[in-house]
Parts: C-alpha cells; structure tokens; sequence
C-alpha cells in the first residue's frame, strides 16, 4: 500500500508580509487573489485536509478544495510571541530567542516546542501512511511542512530552521511501510513534471 500526501502552503497574508509570528488574521486581497488563481490545480485527493488556521481555511476554499479540519495539523504554537515579529521578540528577549533558535527542545514562549511539533505531524503522518490509501491533500502551515520534511529525511529537529516553504506550493511525499520519498516546494499552477534520471 503507497500512501500520498501533498502538502499545500497558504497563501501570503499580513503576517507573512509583516514578517510576524501568525496571529489568526485572514489573508488579504492579494493573498485570496492567488490562491484563486490557482484554482484547479491542486491534484485531487481521496481526503482533503486543512490545519485549524484561518489562513489555510481561507487558501483552501479560494483553491476550490472542500477540506475537513484537522487538529493534528496545527501550526507551531509560539505561545506569547504570536502576533509579534522575531525582531520585537530578539529586541525585549534576546537570551530566549538565542535559546530557542539553537534548541528544537526550547520553549521561552510558553507554547510548544519545535521537537514537540516534529514529533507531533510525524506520529500524524505515519498514522495517515499506516490507516489510508491513496492520496490525502492538505493545506497546512509552512511549520507543518518543514517538519514532515524533517521526518521523511530523518533529520534531527534542528533542520527544521533549514527548510524554506514558499506560499502557495505543494510538497509531496510518497511512501510504503515508512520509507518516504520527497518532492518539494512546486508552485501551485506549474506543471508536474517527472523526475529525470
């Protein structure tokens, strides 16, 4: 049994443009407009998922998915820091930004920390590979995808820091019996091509 996941991003909205840990504001115009655009090019999917995020709510509906909510996808919980920029935070709390930056155990803000969230979307993404066939989609924060990478590479948590996720793109994993095979970060609207030799 091979089981799919595609991972889509949201699309850009005052957070992401403000450079500000996500505090549950709605995409904006711009965001929407593209998310919409993109419409129709998301490969269908035997369950179709979004993270509890408005934004991700948002980007799925303007892409036309019909997704079920699901709590184990939740983003990073920065805990006090959300809504503040990592700017702000650096400035009034230098020692904990350091110690959060350098220890995926770290958790100076009150929420959850980096290893905690790994751990978290990969007992979720073994479960799903473990109990379903076919393809799930799902639109899940850039967190969320920067940890299913880490687990499918079999990374320690602190590449997480390592791991871009672009808006609007969909990173796929493949695997059977717990080997994964990545593909990742294809902007939504690109065609999919096949990987050469």
């Amino acid at each position: 049994m091979t089981s799919r996941v595609v991972l889509v991003s949201p699309a850009l909205g005052p957070s992401q443009r403000r450079a500000r840990f996500y505090d549950g504001d709605p995409l904006d115009a711009s965001g929407a407009a593209e998310a919409g655009a993109a419409a129709g090019t998301v490969p269908p999917g035997d369950r179709v998922l979004v993270s509890p995020a408005l934004r991700c709510a948002q980007t799925a509906s303007a892409l036309g998915l019909d997704a079920t909510g699901c709590g184990d996808l939740a983003g990073l919980d920065v805990g006090r820091w959300r809504g503040r920029s990592l700017d702000e935070v650096a400035a009034a709390e230098p020692e904990s930004v350091a110690a959060w930056l350098a220890d995926p155990g770290a958790v100076p803000h009150g929420g959850e920390s980096v290893r905690e969230m790994c751990a978290r979307i990969a007992g979720w993404l073994e479960s799903t590979a473990s109990g379903t066939d076919g393809r799930t989609v799902a639109v899940v924060e850039p967190e969320v995808v920067r940890a299913v990478v880490v687990h499918v590479l079999s990374a320690p948590a602190a590449a997480f820091w390592r791991v871009d996720v672009p808006p609007l793109t969909a990173t796929e994993v493949s695997g059977r019996s717990g080997r994964w095979n990545l593909r990742a970060g294809r902007p939504l609207g690109a065609p999919e091509r096949t990987p050469g030799p």
